[in-house]
């Protein structure tokens, strides 16, 4: 199983939020994964995905995009 995520865009320095946006969540045959949030800090995606076995897979952010759109 593997967890895509990438860094948020609006999040700054110091901003005590949730860093990260889970893009996907992949596996095969019967396992199932419910994500509640969208948005997880770093520690939170290494505790989910030690428990379940899962790799997190970092994708890098588009410059072109950046500030653009909601997050």
């Amino acid at each position: 199983m593997k967890i895509y995520v990438r860094p948020r865009q609006k999040v700054g320095e110091g901003a005590h939020q949730p860093m990260f946006k889970v893009v996907a969540v992949t596996g095969k045959g019967e396992e199932k994964l419910k994500m509640e949030a969208g948005h997880f800090r770093k520690k939170e995606l290494e505790i989910i995905s030690a428990d379940i076995g899962a790799e997190i897979v970092m994708l890098e952010p588009n410059p072109k995009e950046s500030g653009k759109g909601k997050d």
